[in-house]
Order: structure tokens, then C-alpha cells, then sequence
């Protein structure tokens, strides 16, 4: 089932009471994954450190297990969901990803408890097809000037479980222990299932197509991106960006050591100001969008992030730092939320699945490059310019987004006209 973007805009619009009772039921099985997935997160964590006294390659393998399937499976994964029903797909790894998981706690129940890892790396492998299938629901779904919307009210769900999972998650362990944290994380997976299959209509495969097609398939999608200009800009600032946030991220807690001088217990004053501000920017970001288009949110975002990521590196008391951290978890909401309306917004739905399975790995991959080099630096370089380095990829990726702007501002005006005229 293929729609030309130019065409998404003059789509019949759902009825009201539909398109929220998707948006309802989406964001419901993300609560359910997400309660699920943060007590997997921590009960796994804790029960590996204690099973091998914090032996730090098995704790490391943890993080392999998450998050190595996104640069393995992805591209793939992002074809098989174009190739699929969404709705179907999303329901059939949830069902799968419960059954690894029940079958991963008869064998922690026998006696072997390096099963756990397994938990993470099975559901992350299935995630790869799930998540670009949810792309493709909000696309179906929703009217082009409702997704921005959609997307904002996704987001500051994750930044709710960005507080308080590790709570939730440190609690179940304590209380339950790993046999129950596993059990609820399996039962999670079958109540979202439920929870999809609620949604009304599923869109069409294209007919049956053999597997022999796949690298043909894959080789479209790097055309399709080669000669988008808009999906480019935007694969070039996620790119950048992520050089930026990886290069910082692990660097806070020299900030508040070496920076401040203060006890390293202080990190959770940083760590705490950032969640509070991204639950912030959700709010404010659900409401930008019914007065201002993607790109100018985004382009806000990212020029806000250059002057506080700057900020951090300048500052040297806790106000000042704290201040600028505020700004940075603010405007995240938005940057997320608008690049992902781009990529849905001027990508045909019969490649949605493999543009975001391009763009997915370009971001991590980013990440985790600078994120692999940032402690290397740190011992070369001083902790301010480190930031200044990271301001300035946030700084390249807004000039990139500049010709957006410009060409886009006609545009721009349309989908704002039709955001306040859409109902809510």
C-alpha cells in the first residue's frame, strides 16, 4: 500500500472518536511495554551483579544484548515491517516476545540463570520489526497535521518512564525478586498484544513477495533516501546530533567531581533536573504543535541545545549547570518529536519501515561512536572544550536544516493553517 506524501494531506480524515481511540490505545500498549520493559531493565541489572559480585563484562554483555540487534537487525527488520501487515506485525511480536520470555523463566527457574540475557536480546531483536510497524499505524491512522501531536503525547510518555522506570524497576527486584520481575515483563507483552488488536483496520500488503526480493527491496530504500532531500537533511542532523549527545553524555559525573568540586552523589541533582525537563518539553511540545510546524520545532530545539550544551561547558557553579541541563532536556521532547514527523511526513508508506530502519542505526551508531571515544578525550582535553566540541555538532546540524526552513515555508504556513483548524 503505497501514498504519496503529496497526497497525505487530502486523505479523508478519520472520524474524531477513531482517530483518539488510536491514540489512546497506542499510547496504552506503550505504558504496558514500557512498565514492563524498565522492570525487565533494572530487575535483569541487579540480579546480574549480584549472581557474578559486578563482574563488568557480564554486565556489559547487558547493554550488548539491547542494543546491539538495532545495528544488526534493523535495516532488515524495517523491510520485513513494509513487507507486512502493521498492526499484525506489532501484535505477533508482542505475542513472540511474551513467549521467549516464559520460556527464558522455565529455564531460570530450572537452574540457568545466563538465560536472562536472552530476555533483553530476544525482544530487542523483535522490537527491530515492531517499531517501524508503529510508524506505520501513526501514518494509516492519523491525518498528516494530527502526527506531530501524536508523536509529542508518545514522547513525553517515554520521558515519564524515564523517571520513574528505574524506580519502578529497582522496586519489583527488591520486593519480588527476578522470577516475578521476568513474569510481569512477559505478561506486559501479552496485555499490549491485547491492547493492539484493538485497533480498528490494518493496511494491505502489496501481495506476496518472495524473500529473494529483500536485498532488492533494501537497495530501493538506499535510492529512495539518495534522492529525498528532506530525508537526507534529516539523516544528516540525526548524524550530527547524535555525535553531539554521545559525546557528553557519559561526562556528567566529571562535571559535578571535577568541574564543581562536589561529591559525585550530586549527579542525581543533574540526572533529576533532566527528566523533570523532558516531562516539561513533552507537555510543551504537545502544545507547539498545533502552532508550529515540525521543522520550526525542531530547528528551536537544536539551536536551544547549542547554547545550553555551551552553557555547561562555560558554567562553573551548580545553579548555572543545573540551568543549562534544564534547556537540554526541554527542547529533547521536541527534537524527537519533529524528526520523526519529517521522516513520516515525506516518506511513501511502503517505505517507511526501511527509511526508519536506515536512520535508527545512524543515530545509535553516532551515539556510541563519541560515547566510545568521549573517556579517551576527556584525558586529553579539557571538560569544557569536550562540550564546545559537542555544541558545535548541534551548531552544524541547525545550518544544515536551514535549506528546510526556507524551502518548506509555504508549506510550513499550510500545515499550520490546517493544525488550528483540526479539531482536537
Amino acid at each position: 500500500m503505497s501514498l504519496d506524501p503529496t497526497l497525505a494531506g487530502s486523505r479523508p480524515a478519520l472520524p474524531l472518536w477513531s482517530r483518539h481511540r488510536f491514540i489512546a490505545l497506542i499510547l496504552l500498549s506503550g505504558m504496558i511495554l514500557q512498565t514492563g520493559i524498565w522492570i525487565r531493565n533494572f530487575a535483569v541489572l541487579l540480579y546480574v551483579t549480584d549472581r557474578t559480585g559486578g563482574d563488568p563484562f557480564a554486565i556489559t554483555f547487558i547493554a550488548i544484548a539491547e542494543y546491539a540487534p538495532i545495528f544488526l537487525f534493523s535495516f532488515l527488520g524495517g523491510t520485513l515491517a513494509d513487507r507486512w501487515r502493521p498492526k499484525k506485525t506489532m501484535v505477533w511480536c508482542d505475542l513472540l516476545s511474551a513467549l521467549s520470555v516464559f520460556l527464558i523463566l522455565g529455564t531460570l527457574l530450572l537452574g540457568s540463570w545466563q538465560a536472562v540475557f536472552f530476555s533483553t536480546l530476544v525482544s530487542s531483536i523483535l522490537s527491530q520489526i515492531s517499531q517501524p510497524s508503529a510508524m506505520k499505524l501513526f501514518k494509516l491512522h492519523l491525518p498528516e497535521p494530527q502526527i506531530p501531536l501524536a508523536l509529542s503525547m508518545y514522547q513525553t510518555m517515554m520521558a515519564l518512564f524515564m523517571m520513574g522506570g528505574p524506580v519502578l524497576g529497582t522496586w519489583v527486584y527488591v520486593h519480588w525478586g527476578i522470577y516475578t520481575a521476568i513474569g510481569l515483563m512477559g505478561t506486559a507483552f501479552v496485555l499490549s498484544a491485547l491492547v493492539l488488536s484493538g485497533i480498528q483496520g490494518d493496511a494491505e500488503p502489496e501481495g506476496s513477495r518472495p524473500l529473494s526480493e529483500l536485498w532488492a527491496e533494501m537497495r530501493s530504500a538506499l535510492g529512495y533516501v539518495r534522492t529525498n532531500r528532506i530525508l537526507r537533511i534529516t539523516g544528516v542532523c540525526f548524524l550530527l546530533a547524535g555525535l553531539g549527545m554521545g559525546l557528553v553524555n557519559p561526562l556528567g559525573i566529571f562535571v559535578i567531581i571535577e568541574k564543581l568540586g562536589l561529591p559525585k552523589e550530586d549527579l542525581q541533582w543533574l540526572t533529576g533536573v533532566n527528566g523533570a525537563a523532558m516531562l516539561i518539553g513533552g507537555g510543551l511540545t504537545i502544545a507547539l504543535t498545533r502552532k508550529a510546524a515540525p521543522q520550526r520545532i525542531l530547528f528551536a530545539g537544536m539551536t536551544v541545545s547549542v547554547l545550553a550544551i555551551a552553557a555547561i561547558g562555560m558554567s562553573n557553579t551548580l545553579a548555572g549547570v543545573l540551568t543549562a541541563q534544564f534547556f537540554c532536556g526541554l527542547v529533547l521532547p521536541g527534537i524527537q518529536m519533529s524528526i520523526n514527523a519529517l521522516m513520516l511526513s515525506h516518506t511513501e508508506e511502503g517505505y517507511i519501515g526501511r527509511v526508519n530502519g536506515l536512520l535508527s542505526p545512524l543515530f545509535m551508531g553516532s551515539i556510541v561512536a563519541t560515547m566510545s571515544v568521549s573517556g579517551w578525550l576527556k584525558s586529553m582535553l579539557p571538560l569544557s572544550v569536550l562540550y564546545y566540541i559537542a555544541a558545535f555538532f548541534f551548531a552544524a546540524a541547525t545550518l544544515i536544516m536551514l535549506p528546510i526552513l526556507r524551502a518548506s515555508g509555504e508549506e510550513s504556513r499550510r500545515q499550520e493553517s490546517s493544525v488550528r483548524s483540526t479539531p482536537s
